[in-house]
């Protein structure tokens, strides 16, 4: 009876030991759980910027957007916010498009505004997240960088829409938009008589994510 009893302990001790994960297994399932934490990443052909210029005394909207966006300096990060941030981009300006029937208003912005800048074949930036999740971009044109605070909506999980406004003399740019208002003086006259372009312009960017 004695030697039954040592026997069945003997078993029960062998089982034990075989259920018991070992230390490496241990080790390897948690590599494992964070291994496949999810990251996100920027989808470059998603990215796209419009832009909203304002004309007349009466501030009238001229809408327009950018048909290329080249995107560089991309990651993988936990949120879609994080893989933005350190995104840089550049944009050449004769992907300019805002839908005119007439086919005159884009060669007149390119060469008017962009043209009587510096060193302005293309607006590039540097998209930067702040500690308490607001970002800027820091915007180049005219041979300046300036920051501009943006907010930002989340449309889904992986869809993002960012909003900001650039006034345009804080790049030292009164020059090109008077020179953009003389090219199109009758065209930005309104009721009053009066001829004007506006130096503040409405951003807008949409953003898609890969969720991996």
């Amino acid at each position: 009876m004695k030697r039954l009893s040592m026997i069945f302990l003997g078993f029960i001790v062998v089982a034990a030991s075989c259920n018991s994960p070992k230390k490496e297994d241990a080790d390897t399932s948690e590599k494992d759980t964070t291994a496949t934490a999810t990251q996100y990443s920027l989808i470059k052909s998603s990215a796209e910027v419009k832009f909203t210029a304002y004309k007349t005394t009466e501030k009238k909207p001229v809408g327009g957007t950018f048909k290329t966006v080249e995107i560089s300096n991309t990651k993988e990060a936990a949120t879609p916010l994080e893989a933005l941030d350190g995104t840089e981009f550049n944009i050449p300006v004769k992907s300019l498009f805002t839908n005119d029937a007439t086919g005159t208003r884009d060669p007149k912005i390119i060469e008017h505004f962009f043209g009587a800048m510096a060193n302005t074949d293309a607006i590039s930036g540097t998209f930067k997240l702040n500690d308490d999740k607001t970002c800027v971009v820091d915007i180049t044109l005219n041979d300046k960088t300036v920051s501009v605070p943006f907010t930002y909506e989340v449309t889904s999980e992986t869809y993002y829409s960012f909003k900001g406004v650039m006034n345009l003399e804080d790049w030292d740019a009164t020059a090109a938009v008077e020179s953009i208002n003389n090219a199109c003086k009758d065209l930005h006259t309104g009721p009053d008589g009066v001829s004007k372009t506006w130096s503040e312009v409405a951003l807008e960017a949409e953003i898609n994510f890969e969720k991996k």
